[in-house]
């Protein structure tokens, strides 16, 4: 059939070629699970209805600029698609308004952005070609509606979007009540419908900080003393009172990693031995709770004990608020406070928010000399980093408390063969396969780095927590990492990889080794602050001393999931946390945590977006 003898207005032609292009990248490309034949009716149907919502819009132009419209409709349309697809590969997230904002983070990904983009993208321009090419016979293609007719095509846009709406409320009730996930809302009102949603919900948010009053920090006072676990000292307070703090965030390391083996080597020697020793207490089950901020959120949430947004990162939508930060409370204790990190200032706008948490000094890119034998990948290797910090380590009044923020295990997990001490896997994903040489590389790293301690003369009188920030390989990778860990990762063992790293290192100490309590990032803080015997009645936070007796019994992570003693609960499925069994849903065994999941996840927004502790007296 020749596109001129075509007689379908192009506006139609347009919102089906659009519609089925973008449901083909939903249902191959994001990799979205489908639980039911509703599920994929509503995947098929919302992009076409959301298509021809904006498509229609044509038919109101006159015949030249519907032809002009539809072109470059299509053409944005198809950007907006594929950044989202580009984005997805690294976060399995979908962007958000406060992400866009976080754009110069982009400039510094270098090489993991070309890692993202496929060349069978190519064809995700097949659709914009057709219009384009179809949109230069205006006569053919335009039409000349009366204006009963233009209604009436309007009408059938809101006609399918009430449809689509219904159908999804019936799949997912209360969808947009409880919108923690993003996926879910992508696949029941498609990608388009969701970032005016997401639009909405930004100018919503950006108004609760206007409207805010001291009246609402009340209940959220009570409840975090009254419903998160004991705040009285556990058996540990003091353990480490007047040491340093020597905090070492390490990239992207999950627990995966810990006595993992290739070839017959082992990926991480040193941290394997360190986790054994009794100067060591190990967390085994202590889960990273990051979002989209991922590295920034991390450290917000063990600098505040607040759970991070779920939509951007704290550290840029909400740097200049009041917090009562970790180095804030340490200086009032007479703690110099800063952090070591081999990038810029501005990357996650560190440079503000550690102003206004009150670290004494920032270490970054321009404290490092780098040169293109101690730097690739993200920047300086994590050995020249760790050697190069020892000198200003030093030079620091002590008791301090110091962060690190390594950068070699990062994706794309790139490492110089003659720097790779391990075989890479093999498997279907070079990213999976990869992340063993550099994960190995930052164990021989963190090794040189105690024995430089030692010899700074550091090392006795200093605590040394390693914690994972978040995790490395995405859900994109799930066939490849089930092969690894010889299991399918369904939502149960999705959840069970976020586990990532977290060790606290006390030389002398003597009575170190594994523990299994449910903790998470929300619980660093109270922790730390306990070992260093520091109380503080008023300290309002969501977390609990990880050695306390008396716990709240659960984390939450940000979009609603959460793991209990007793229950692990995901994409609304409850789980056995021994065996992995999905609980019959009749039971419900889930449902008193998620209440105070839901409400702990509300109250953390409303201090957030209302600004809600410049009106606390935390004196």
């Amino acid at each position: 059939m020749q596109f001129n003898k075509l007689s379908t207005p192009l506006f139609v032609v347009a919102s089906f070629l659009f519609g089925l292009k973008t449901y083909f990248v939903y249902r191959f490309m994001f990799d979205m699970s489908i639980e039911n034949l509703m599920q994929e009716f509503i995947l098929f149907v919302n992009p076409l209805a959301s298509a021809y919502l904006i498509f229609a819009i044509s038919v109101w132009l006159k015949p030249k600029n519907q032809m002009k419209y539809l072109r470059w409709t299509a053409v944005i349309g198809t950007i907006i698609i594929y950044l989202n697809l580009v984005f997805y590969r690294n976060f399995t997230d979908f962007i958000t308004i406060p992400v866009l904002f976080q754009g110069n983070n982009a400039a510094d990904l270098g090489s993991s952005l070309l890692t993202l983009i496929h060349w069978g993208d190519v064809f995700l321009l097949l659709d914009v070609i057709i219009v384009w090419i179809l949109s230069k016979k205006t006569d053919e293609m335009a039409v000349r509606f009366t204006k009963h007719a233009k209604i009436a095509a309007t009408a059938v846009t809101f006609l399918l979007l009430a449809g689509n709406v219904v159908l999804a409320e019936i799949e997912r009730p209360m969808l947009f009540v409880r919108a923690f996930d993003r996926e879910y809302l992508v696949k029941n009102i498609g990608i388009y419908n969701y970032h005016i949603y997401d639009a909405t919900m930004h100018t919503k948010t950006k108004a609760q900080r206007v409207f805010a009053d001291d009246s609402q920090i009340g209940d959220i006072e009570s409840y975090m003393k009254n419903e998160t676990g004991s705040k009285e000292p556990s058996e540990m307070f003091g353990a480490a009172e007047g040491k340093n703090v020597i905090f070492v965030s390490i990239e992207s390391f999950q627990n995966y990693l810990i006595d993992s083996e290739i070839n017959g080597t082992e990926t991480t020697p040193f941290l394997n031995d360190l986790k054994e020793g009794q100067e060591t207490i190990w967390f085994e089950n202590f889960y990273h709770q990051t979002a989209q901020g991922k590295t920034s959120d991390s450290e917000f949430i063990v600098e505040n004990s607040l759970y991070p947004l779920d939509r951007g990162s704290v550290y840029f939508t909400h740097a200049q608020n009041d917090y009562h930060a970790l180095p804030e409370m340490l200086n009032k204790s007479d703690y110099e406070t800063s952090v070591f990190h081999a990038n810029n200032k501005s990357f996650w706008n560190r440079d503000v928010m550690y102003d206004n948490i009150a670290y004494d000094e920032f270490y970054g890119d321009e404290s490092y000399e780098e040169t293109p034998e101690n730097s690739f990948g993200w920047g300086l290797e994590d050995k020249a980093f760790f050697e190069q910090s020892i000198p200003y380590l030093k030079e620091q009044d002590q008791p301090f408390y110091s962060k690190f923020i390594t950068l070699t295990h990062h994706f794309p997990f790139e490492l110089p063969e003659d720097k790779a001490n391990i075989d890479k896997y093999d498997s279907g994903s070079t990213t999976l396969n990869d992340s063993f040489q550099t994960a190995r590389y930052t164990d021989e790293a963190v090794a040189e780095f105690f024995e430089e301690l030692k010899e700074a003369g550091l090392y006795e009188d200093s605590i040394i927590v390693l914690m994972g920030d978040h995790y490395g390989i995405s859900e994109f990778h799930n066939k490849a990492m089930g092969e690894f860990i010889g299991k399918e990762i369904d939502g149960y063992e999705h959840i069970q990889q976020q586990r990532v790293p977290f060790m606290i290192h006390i030389p002398g100490y003597e009575d170190g080794g594994v523990r299994d309590e449910v903790v998470g990032q929300i619980d660093v803080k109270p922790t730390l602050l306990n070992l260093l015997g520091i109380e503080d009645k008023n300290d309002l936070t969501f977390g609990t001393d990880m050695f306390a007796d008396e716990r709240k019994g659960f984390i939450a992570m940000r979009d609603g999931s959460f793991v209990s003693d007793d229950h692990i609960f995901t994409d609304g499925i409850c789980y056995d946390r021994e065996s992995g069994e999905e609980v019959d849903p009749e039971e419900e065994a889930c449902a008193p945590v998620r209440e105070k999941v839901d409400k702990e996840l509300q109250y953390s927004d409303d201090i957030i977006y209302g600004d809600l502790f410049r009106f606390y007296d935390f004196d």
